[in-house]
């Protein structure tokens, strides 16, 4: 038994024990723990992907947790990196398999795009949960009617049935804020998200409304990006930034396009939009500010209403 092999039996065993975030969280683990093995042994990817049957591209795949994993494959990597101890190949073929389980999110598959479903498995895990938006409301943050009305901006051929189902999509993401250990979230608004009248005025008032509300709670924070601001740091377009408790779980960077999504970990590229961010963040307006900057939007539209 190596030095490293006890530790790496408790995280595996951790996993096991308390699988946070479902099966994308445990992909990423697996994956994690395998290049770890690899890497260890001096073991090429050219070589494991041989020891597969598969290609480069596979073992990237699975060593990023972006597929799921079949015990024969993961049985066939542990004997080329030398793992014998069956109590420890027991432990990976069991996270194996629960890593290939699916998310509640599943049963949305029928409207749930593959590039985004990583995204929600991600947010299932994530401890913190940093966004800037310069169009919408954050889906986490939306109602009803304001999710309905960008669902249909985004989807605009999309028959009634379909948008209900994004709709409803949308909402059940909204529950891990109200479970009993939420993530953080930390949301940074552009000034014209909050004047944009989706679904009309009182869809945006009833949305503002609901931003006041949000941010009562003590883990969700809102700061508004005002039009005052010459620029900001995030202009090139919305950004998430999720990190983990985990300590194989690597800060994720996601950037959604209009039909796909750009998830960055390297180690670089997170330091980089974790800059933007910080930035971002110092040249908003404080989160104490927010309530009262919500509020004067409410009164200019009572104003132009009335």
């Amino acid at each position: 038994m190596t030095a490293a092999q006890p530790s790496r039996e408790r995280s595996i065993r951790r996993y096991l024990e308390q699988p946070r975030g479902g099966p994308t969280a445990l992909r990423i683990v697996l994956g994690t723990q395998l290049r770890k093995l690899r890497e260890a042994n001096g073991v090429s990817a050219h070589a494991a992907a041989e020891a597969i049957r598969g290609s480069h591209a596979k073992i990237s795949r699975l060593e990023l947790g972006r597929v799921g994993f079949k015990e024969r494959d993961v049985s066939d990597l542990l004997t080329l990196y030398g793992v014998t101890d069956a109590a420890e190949r027991a432990d990976f073929l069991a996270l194996a398999r629960q890593a290939t389980t699916q998310g509640w999110w599943h049963q949305y598959s029928d409207v749930l795009p593959g590039w985004f479903e990583t995204h929600i498995g991600l947010e299932e895990a994530a401890s913190v949960i940093r966004t800037y938006e310069n169009q919408f409301v954050p889906g986490l943050l939306q109602t009803e009617e304001y999710a309905r009305a960008v669902t249909k901006l985004g989807h605009p051929g999309s028959p009634p049935k379909d948008v209900e189902r994004r709709v409803s999509l949308r909402l059940a993401r909204q529950q891990l804020l109200s479970r009993a250990e939420p993530p953080r979230l930390w949301a940074v608004l552009d000034e014209a998200a909050l004047h944009r009248p989706l679904g009309g005025r009182d869809v945006l008032r009833a949305q503002i409304e609901r931003l006041l509300e949000l941010i009562q709670f003590p883990h969700v924070t809102v700061q508004i990006a005002p039009f005052s601001l010459e620029g900001v740091a995030a202009a090139g377009g919305p950004v998430t930034i999720l990190r983990f408790l985990e300590p194989d779980l690597p800060d994720v960077v996601y950037l959604e396009q209009l039909t796909s999504a750009l998830y960055l970990d390297k180690q670089d590229d997170v330091d980089h939009y974790l800059c933007v961010m910080d930035r971002l963040c110092a040249q908003a307006e404080t989160p104490a500010a927010t309530a009262p900057f919500l509020e004067k939007i409410l009164d200019e539209l009572d104003h132009r209403t009335g």
